[in-house]
């Protein structure tokens, strides 16, 4: 089994375009520099590890195999980023912040000394045949390099343990957001799966010691195992930003559908519809709908009726709605009412059969009505005439509507309840005690 470098390098690299942005804008944040270096470094590794380039670097610089130490170093400040990450992650910016910048600097202190130590061994070992895929196990027993080859592999795999545990205990933290805790489960995988890359080296070494040859471990197993971790490391990082962006878009386009049957009721007053724009955003057309839809619910404001919404919510909750549901199937009898009535009115330009009643599959018998009070104040009717408030101070208050009009507008998808209700609150309070 072999896996291409350069499928993980595509994922690292995505990866760190995704959290780019925010590490340039919040560069003083030293959780997201760790996030930054740790991306950049994981990307640098994988190139500069395929064996195309480990030929390229040796043939360039003129060194034979040169491009092991310089690979191994580049895994050791990758290791040294994953610690840094989980120093910062678990101590935060404040709480901590003399012992954070104590591990800190001893992560920086360790790994720089392996760093070194890769070099000063690299220099002393005999290395004249260049090896490109299983330099580990052809040179196990080499003096120095075999030195060189245990102690990158020792720091490998004390980073990728304190990680993993680490990230897994944070997984089973309470309060999580989804979205995170799957990242952080992709995260714990990969740093997990890392531990794999480390045990396949070790015991491949191992074996040619052993006088026994499984250098395969080496040579694939190693390799793959070390490309899924990269791979699940950068999806881990990679699934908060984009599930919340889908889940964020997915709502958005929700509540703008779940508009569309009072925005269709309102543009039978308003004569038109909310402006188009094919290249508005989906946050951008959901505002025009709102605002289309509260304007013109504004212009019917003086014709809609207290004691028909009243009545109707008695009637919604006497047939079993919970008091939310019968609020906005209250409001849309009401609101059917008044574009029924300005669609008859002499100045609304209506006549014959209103929107109203084209929803309900019926004729709305209503007349203008008074000033319809709030719709979460309490249910109180009154026996005054139907009229229109020729006072511009004493309208209505709409601020149930205008604040529920996602309520309103799944009401208005069931038009069998809003025909119940409204059958019901046309009986009279007398007949309706009677009858019961």
């Amino acid at each position: 089994m072999y896996i291409s470098f350069w499928l993980p390098t595509a994922v690292l690299t995505a990866a760190l375009a995704i959290k780019l942005p925010s590490i340039l804008k919040l560069w003083r944040d030293p959780l997201l520099r760790a996030v930054g270096g740790l991306l950049l470094f994981a990307c640098a590794v994988f190139v500069f590890a395929a064996p195309s380039t480990i030929a390229w670097t040796n043939r360039v610089t003129g060194v034979p195999n040169i491009a092991a130490p310089w690979v191994y170093s580049l895994l050791t400040a990758l290791c040294a980023s994953w610690l840094l990450l989980v120093v910062h992650w678990r101590n935060g910016r404040t709480e901590r912040h003399a012992q954070t910048r104590r591990a800190t600097r001893w992560v920086v202190a360790v790994y720089a000394a392996v760093v070194a130590a890769l070099w000063v061994l690299f220099a002393l070992a005999d290395v004249p045949v260049e090896q490109i895929r299983d330099l580990d196990t052809y040179y196990a027993s080499t003096p120095f390099m075999r030195e060189l080859i245990l102690l990158y592999l020792s720091a490998h795999t004390v980073a990728s343990l304190i990680t993993s545990r680490l990230v897994w205990n944070w997984i089973r933290t309470d309060g999580l957001d989804a979205w995170l805790r799957w990242g952080l489960r992709f995260l714990g995988i990969g740093f997990a799966t890392n531990l794999l890359f480390s045990a396949a080296k070790l015991t491949a070494v191992a074996a040619r010691w052993t006088g026994h040859d499984l250098d395969w471990l080496n040579t694939n197993v190693a390799p793959s195992a070390a490309c899924i971790a990269a791979t699940f490391v950068a999806v881990g990082f990679i699934v908060p930003h984009a599930g919340q962006y889908l889940r964020e878009r997915w709502l958005v386009r929700r509540r703008h559908r779940g508009l569309r049957p009072l925005a269709r009721l309102m543009r039978t007053v308003a004569g038109s519809r909310e402006p188009l724009g094919l290249r508005a955003t989906p946050e951008m057309r959901l505002i025009r709908r709102e605002t289309f839809i509260r304007d013109t619910l504004l212009q019917l404001a003086r014709r809609l009726d207290e004691d028909l919404r009243t009545r109707s919510y008695d009637a919604a909750v006497a047939l079993g709605f919970p008091p939310g549901r019968a609020r906005a199937l209250a409001a849309a009898v009401t609101i059917l009412d008044a574009v029924a009535a300005e669609r008859r009115s002499p100045d609304g330009g209506g006549a014959g059969r209103s929107a109203g009643s084209t929803v309900l599959g019926r004729r709305s018998s209503a007349a203008p009505s008074r000033p319809a009070a709030q719709f979460p104040a309490p249910l109180q009717g009154t026996a005054e005439p139907h009229r229109i408030s020729p006072d511009p101070l004493s309208a209505p208050d709409t601020t149930y509507l205008l604040q529920e009009i996602q309520a309103v507008s799944q009401a208005l998808r069931t038009p069998e309840e809003i025909k119940a209700v409204r059958a019901r609150a046309a009986v009279p309070a007398e007949s309706m005690s009677a009858h019961e």
